[in-house]
């Protein structure tokens, strides 16, 4: 029997903080980890902040587009996905859906 995952929404930032084509890397409580949240077309992302090759934080690379690109090796990720879409990256990113409800921005995590 398969178990069904708890989805928990946590409050990652504000929507009038976070520009269109950037991104914003948020501490979240309940994970280890820290998250980023990117507006690129109005859509908002959320994916975990470090690269899976390099281990550093991809806040510091480049977001062109949909793609981040990591400062340590140039490698990308599709902020949409989590897709690598270019080497040295072949392990995706953990994406995490978002809610925009008024001027704040939810992530959904499932535990």
């Amino acid at each position: 029997m398969l178990e069904k995952a708890m989805v928990e929404k946590v409050f990652l930032c504000r929507n009038s903080e976070l520009k269109e084509s950037a991104m914003r890397q948020v501490a979240v409580a309940g994970i280890d980890a820290s998250l980023v949240v990117y507006k690129v077309k109005g859509k908002v992302y959320a994916t975990d902040a470090l690269c899976t090759h390099g281990k550093v934080a991809l806040t510091e690379g480049d977001l062109e587009g949909t793609t981040i690109y990591c400062p340590l090796h140039g490698g990308g990720f599709d902020v949409c996905t989590g897709n690598a879409v270019s080497p040295p990256c072949t392990v995706p990113l953990k994406t995490y859906s978002t809610v925009v409800e008024g001027d704040d921005i939810f992530g959904l995590l499932e535990h």
